[in-house]
Parts: structure tokens; C-alpha cells; sequence
């Protein structure tokens, strides 16, 4: 072939070939953009500490068994559920175990922090390792309640009315901060009374017991809590503040938590609701319901707050 048949035929293909570099560049390209586009996606659900996706991971969940604690969990454990997560796992443990649970990588993260006051102790033990992710109920009170008809008004006066009371002070877990708080009233008022530890069922069933026969009854109690809905009771008055002032319950989790889960963090960072929310699950459940169907119930009953928790309002 001559040199001028070749250049010719050259000429000829010219527009075909650029024709052809436009498709393959503009083929290209999308690929590009869609395999960047799934990159996106999987990068959304993804642990980037482990390459794996979060929602596949196990949730560890500690909560300590009050009736709130025991409500707020269940509810937090369903919402996750709601969300994807396909193994959420809630374990009840005492204060302290909970604490060094999660500061250790047991738990990742737990929605029962009483702070400033209550779980003070803990909090300075194990802050450094804590990650403090948000207030998800505030307004929470701990103290010494009676019932209503009760006729003194201050923890002050308990030592005059002892013998009305058997001598004792009807707590709950040994471990608790508000039996630490109760140890610091019976010091600073120097009572003359025994602090009978036990559990939260065993408080409750001894406030039962003098609700009904209308004797005298004092207990460790805390709002929220279903009791107060039950019977007609009030706090006494702590003049010395051994109790403190109202706390907020916390969501705290684990250090890391944020960077290897960001879709449950996300979530940690926006559950936020009210006595009201807590107060209808924790009746639902001292009314007969387990845990797990109460906690269904008011999931069901508020798709705005629990879709705002998950993301999708």
C-alpha cells in the first residue's frame, strides 16, 4: 500500500474511531461511578475496624435491674433489632460489674448510667474508659419514700418514729448506688435504723404488704418508677442532700464503639424519650406483660420516635 492509500484510508476511519473512543470512555466511566456507588453503600453498613458489616456483629447490651433499667433496655434491644442488628444480646448485672463491663469490652454499651450522684463512685472509677455518648432521660430522683399517709415529712424525723418502722430501711441491691447514698443518710442523720438490702421485686413486694394493711413502710425508691402510679407515696424531705440532686440517666458505651459500629452509635447518639415513654412500659410490665412484650408494645405504639432513633424520619 503507498503512503497516500494509507493516509487516506486513515482519514476515512478517523470519525469511526472517535466515535468509538466516545463509547468506550462514556461505558467506562459508568462503570466506574456504579462500582463506586456500591463501594458507598457497603461502606454505610460497614465496621471499618473490621471490614465486615456491623449489622452481622453481636451487640452487647449491660442494664442493671431496676424496673426503668429493665424497660429502657428491652426497648433499646428491640429498636436495634428494628434496625437490622440480628444479634443483640442483653445481660443484667449488678452496678459495678456493669461498669467494669463496659469499660472492659464486655458490654458495648449500656442505656442505665445514673449520673452525677447515684453512680458517682463508678463513674470516677471507670470514666477513663467510658465513652459517654448521651442524656437519654432526664428529671430521675432517688430518695426515701413512704407511703402518703405517713405523717412525717423529713428523713430527720425517722429516728423519733424508729419502732413504726420496724427499725428498717427496706432497700434493694447491695451494690446499688442509691444503697451507697442510703449508707451516706444513715451517717449524716445518724440513724438509728437498719438498711436491709435485697432486690427491686422485694422492695416493692414489702411497700405492697404495708400499702395494704396501712402500716408504716420506709423504702429506697426512684423516679421514674411504676410505684408511684400504684400507690399514693411521697419522698422525704433530705434537708443534708445525702441523696442529691435529680440525675439524668446516660447512654454510655465502650471506647471505640463510635469508629468499629457507626450505624449503632448513630442510633445511641439520637435515643432520647421521657418518664412518660418509660413510665408506660415499666406499668405495662408490673401489670403482668414480660419485658419483651412491653417493650414490643410501645415500639409498635411510636413508629416516629423509635424511625427518628433509627434514622429514617
Amino acid at each position: 500500500m503507498t503512503n497516500e492509500r494509507f493516509i487516506s484510508s486513515v482519514k476515512k476511519l478517523g470519525p469511526i474511531l472517535a466515535i468509538c473512543l466516545v463509547i468506550g470512555l462514556t461505558l467506562f466511566a459508568a462503570g466506574c461511578a456504579e462500582k463506586g456507588d456500591e463501594t458507598a453503600e457497603g461502606a454505610e453498613a460497614t465496621s471499618p475496624a473490621s471490614g465486615t458489616s456491623e449489622f452481622n456483629e453481636p451487640v452487647e447490651i449491660g442494664y442493671v435491674l431496676w424496673d426503668g433499667e429493665i424497660a429502657s433496655t428491652n426497648v433499646i434491644q428491640q429498636v436495634l433489632e428494628q434496625a437490622g442488628y440480628e444479634k443483640v444480646k442483653i445481660t443484667a448485672v449488678d452496678a459495678g460489674p456493669l461498669y467494669q463491663g463496659v469499660a472492659d469490652g464486655q458490654f458495648d454499651f449500656t442505656t442505665s448510667a445514673w449520673l452525677p450522684y447515684t453512680h458517682q463512685n463508678y463513674w470516677e472509677t471507670y470514666s477513663d474508659r467510658l465513652d459517654p455518648v448521651q442524656t437519654n432521660l432526664e428529671g430521675c430522683k432517688i430518695g426515701l419514700a413512704v407511703p402518703s399517709y405517713v405523717t412525717i415529712n423529713s428523713i430527720e424525723e425517722l429516728n423519733a418514729e424508729k419502732e413504726k418502722f420496724n427499725g428498717r430501711i427496706i432497700g434493694i441491691e447491695p451494690g446499688a448506688g442509691i444503697m451507697q447514698a442510703s449508707e451516706t443518710a444513715i451517717s449524716d442523720y445518724g440513724l438509728e435504723m437498719e438498711l436491709v438490702s435485697g432486690n427491686s421485686a422485694a422492695m416493692t413486694a414489702s411497700l405492697k404488704k404495708a400499702v395494704d394493711s396501712e402500716e408504716w413502710a420506709v423504702v429506697t425508691l426512684w423516679s421514674p418508677h411504676w410505684a408511684f402510679d400504684r400507690w399514693d407515696l411521697k419522698y422525704l424531705d433530705d434537708p443534708k442532700g445525702s441523696y442529691g440532686d435529680a440525675d439524668h440517666v446516660e447512654t454510655v458505651a465502650r471506647l471505640g464503639l463510635e469508629e468499629e459500629k457507626p450505624r449503632l452509635y448513630g442510633i445511641l447518639t439520637r435515643f432520647q424519650w421521657t418518664n412518660d415513654d418509660i413510665q408506660a412500659v415499666m406499668m405495662d410490665i408490673e401489670n403482668g406483660m414480660t419485658p419483651e412484650a412491653a417493650a414490643a408494645k410501645w415500639v409498635e405504639n411510636n413508629p416516629e420516635k423509635v424511625n427518628e432513633w433509627i434514622g429514617e424520619e
